[in-house]
């Protein structure tokens, strides 16, 4: 959606604040934590939350994983295969997210207090590669997964068995916890049978 629609919001004007550009359809939904509507949270970014993980496509062929803390005005990326990406084209990738972002909390900012503490500027951005796990190609999409679980549940540093050793079983154990979380799960009565079927842990 960000990317989709850098054309769009780049060429609209602006009124003499800055503000007034044309924002992807959405963006409220997203900013106010309505969508997904399967995990809606109902929070508001800047207000209720500080850091926002989303998975980023490159080229059909390729996920990596953006970090955006709102207070520091910085952007983290996850990396799984470093030299897939040029520096040139991560940053046409990323500038998307580093301009709109910002534009978006002064934009839906509901008082003129919380407007003043964010800016037009755009966010910074980094790539780290020293203690980020790679994998091989094929994996890079439950790579960027357990990028995100991993940081959200507090790992300073990756754990030493995030490695493609034990993709096989994170794999299995990813589609477990997706399948348990999304699918109904409660409410089913013979769970077992569910299990062999899924062929997990069997």
């Amino acid at each position: 959606m960000w990317r989709d629609k850098y054309g769009e919001f780049k060429s609209s004007l602006s009124d003499h604040n800055g503000l007034g550009r044309r924002l992807p359809g959405g963006s409220w939904d997203l900013y106010a934590g309505i969508i997904p509507t399967f995990c809606a949270t109902n929070k508001i970014w800047g207000v209720d939350i500080d850091d926002i993980y989303a998975p980023v496509n490159f080229q059909n062929d390729h996920w990596i994983v953006i970090w955006i803390s709102i207070p520091k005005r910085h952007i983290i990326i996850w990396d799984n295969i470093v030299k897939h990406i040029s520096k040139a084209q991560l940053d046409e990738v990323i500038l998307p997210f580093l301009t709109m972002v910002p534009y978006l909390l002064v934009e839906y900012a509901s008082t003129d207090e919380e407007r003043i503490k964010y800016s037009l500027e755009a966010f910074t951005y980094e790539k780290p590669t020293i203690g980020v796990p790679q994998c091989i190609a094929g994996d890079c999409g439950v790579y960027a997964l357990k990028y995100m679980e991993c940081h959200a549940l507090g790992y300073t540093l990756f754990p030493a068995a995030f490695c493609e050793k034990n993709v096989k079983h994170i794999q299995e154990k990813m589609v477990h916890d997706i399948f348990h979380e999304t699918l109904g799960f409660e409410g089913i009565e013979d769970k077992t049978s569910y299990y062999n079927d899924l062929d997990t842990y069997g």
